[in-house]
């Protein structure tokens, strides 16, 4: 269609040329115009009409070099660009005019430069965010070449680089607000005044000024450290200079409101107390050396009571023989005070075992109390369950003895061998004093018996003559057995009396039964003579009875075992008599 409008104005163009040139040939026709003159004046037309196309064509060439000299330009520029830029090179469209190109390329030239603009802003606000955290944080920038456009992926990498760097002020700084806290805390603490640099700029009011620096971070965490272990060196000074004081207080009899009074005023940072309690300790050593045989005198009843508490036999405490002497002198106390804390050093090493030995000891004694019970004959009267508490009681015991020891052994045993030395329990080692101890049992109670056997001897020998009732011939009246057989609520009482006579003459034997129902009242004998059960004499039946041995119980199993052969061979015996007296009764 822009083809045919084109050929229309060309045609056109040509007509307006020929009417024009006819127009000036009738022109000159009028006028008488020569064909000389004609000829000239057409050269003239001609050469007018050529000079303004030429003009108008070298023009229009004119135009089409300056927009090929535009597109070589702009292409130069796109390629410097999209190097700079790091984009892949433009491609042209081939099928495109000459303006159409220049105006394409001019357009991509303008995004270009605009996209140049704005990477170069980004880039440089980005720069100064990270210059900012750099320099708090003492980092390396990221790199990106002076002078250079940034690419997209720069760009981005330098943007995480900030984040990463934002990310570890924010720890620091919450790092360093935690460590600044502390180390003012501590400083207080202990009293402590800042002397260097960088500790005073630490606990400044213008935290902004600190630098964030790793170094920086690790020095104050290092001054955490060094206070730390001023504060923990301060608190063992105190404690230790406390416990001076306290013993001094002790031994120098102060009164408890002295003490309080000191304690009260004491109050204040770590380096105040150690100071007013070394002050204290001095004053004390004054007083000590002014009364030296009262602290002396003092000191001895501690190292009594550790002796005690370390189960100590009488030749190591007499092993420490400045106990015994009288010369109250400061080589004395010394003496003293270094015995006591070594009892105390070796008391704080063996605690635990000292503390099972104990136990046991508690237990053994309840099994000591026990066994005097059990043999004791007035424990069947059973009033209130008591003689099954009891049994159970001391069956519980029986288990957590041997348990006990076997335990305290392997303590012992792995103590002994950590510490390359033996411990002894009252100078004897513990396997050793548990098998003394049940020894001395068996020994006291072979003796009980042998006591209570030569006290029935004796009374049997004693028994008056009784005569027989009815005018019979007197007899030597023996233990008279009597049991009491209940059947109902209502049930009649039986009383039974065999006794054994001798004739002597004849020397036969003779046994005199008596019976006496008892329905209603009972007669006027029995409410006069009060009621006495003539039940066998067990008494000495203990339900742990001893055992015969030769050698000493090197244990409580060996004891027990023993012993409950012996209780069960007792039980049947009285189970027997018991059987055969009913038996009598009941015939």
């Amino acid at each position: 269609m822009k083809n045919r409008k084109s050929e229309v104005l060309a045609f056109s163009l040509v007509s307006g040329i020929n009417k024009a040139i006819a127009r000036l040939v009738d022109i000159w026709d009028n006028i008488g115009i020569q064909e000389e003159q004609r000829v000239e004046r057409m050269e003239a037309v001609k050469k007018h009409i050529e000079l303004l196309m030429n003009e108008m064509i070298i023009e229009e060439e004119n135009l089409k070099l300056r927009i090929l000299k535009n597109i070589s330009a702009c292409r130069e520029e796109l390629d410097i660009l999209y190097h700079e830029l790091s984009l892949e090179p433009y491609q042209i469209d081939q099928s495109q005019t000459v303006l159409q190109l220049e105006k394409d390329l001019r357009t991509k030239l303008e995004n270009l430069v605009k996209e140049k603009t704005d990477r170069l802003k980004e880039l440089k606000s980005l720069q100064e965010e990270e210059k900012s955290l750099c320099i708090d944080l003492c980092a390396t920038p990221y790199y990106i070449p002076t002078g250079s456009i940034p690419s997209h992926q720069q760009l981005q990498d330098l943007k995480e680089h900030i984040k990463r760097l934002s990310l570890e002020r924010e720890s620091r700084v919450e790092v360093f607000s935690g460590l600044r806290q502390k180390i003012s805390q501590l400083m207080n603490e202990i009293g402590h005044n800042p002397e260097t640099t960088l500790e005073k700029d630490a606990v400044c009011d213008d935290a902004d000024t600190f630098l964030l620096t790793s170094e920086n971070i690790k020095a104050l965490k290092l001054i955490v450290c060094q206070l730390e272990v001023k504060k923990e060196t301060l608190i063992s000074t105190r404690d230790d200079l406390m416990e001076k004081v306290s013993n001094l207080w002790n031994r120098l009899e102060f009164s408890q409101e002295e003490k309080n009074h000191f304690e009260n005023n004491i109050k204040g940072s770590l380096s105040v107390e150690v100071r007013k309690l070394q002050n204290e300790l001095d004053r004390l050593d004054e007083l000590k050396r002014a009364n030296m045989e009262e602290v002396i005198e003092n000191i001895r009843h501690e190292l009594m009571e550790y002796w005690d508490k370390c189960t100590f036999s009488t030749e190591q405490r007499e092993a420490f023989a400045a106990f015994y002497s009288d010369d109250f002198k400061e080589e004395l106390l010394i003496k003293h005070e270094e015995e006591l804390a070594r009892l105390k050093n070796y008391y704080a090493q063996c605690k635990v075992l000292f503390e099972a030995v104990n136990k046991w000891e508690h237990n053994w004694q309840l099994f000591q109390d026990f066994e005097k019970k059990a043999s004791d004959p007035n424990r069947f009267s059973n009033r209130g369950g008591t003689l099954l508490r009891e049994s159970k009681e001391r069956a519980k015991i029986q288990k957590m003895l041997p348990k006990l020891e076997e335990e305290i052994k392997g303590y012992i045993e792995a103590w002994e061998a950590e510490q390359g030395t033996a411990f002894f329990v009252k100078g004897q080692r513990f396997m050793d004093y548990v098998a003394n101890q049940w020894e001395e049992l068996k020994t006291q109670k072979e003796k009980e018996k042998s006591q209570r056997l030569k006290k029935g001897d004796n009374s049997a020998l004693r028994t008056p003559p009784v005569k027989r009732p009815q005018g019979g011939n007197s007899i030597m009246n023996t233990p008279s057995k009597t049991r009491k057989l209940t059947g109902t609520p209502n049930a009649s009482v039986m009383r039974t009396t065999v006794s054994s006579t001798s004739s002597n003459s004849t020397g036969s034997n003779s046994i005199g039964s008596t019976f006496h129902s008892v329905t209603g009242k009972p007669p006027l004998s029995v409410q006069k003579t009060p009621h006495r059960s003539r039940l066998p004499d067990i008494s000495h039946l203990t339900p742990l009875q001893e055992f015969k041995s030769d050698k000493p119980a090197a244990s409580y199993t060996q004891f027990a075992v023993s012993s409950n052969k012996e209780l069960e061979k007792k039980s049947n015996n009285v189970e027997s008599i018991l059987n055969s007296t009913a038996k009598d009764v009941l015939h």
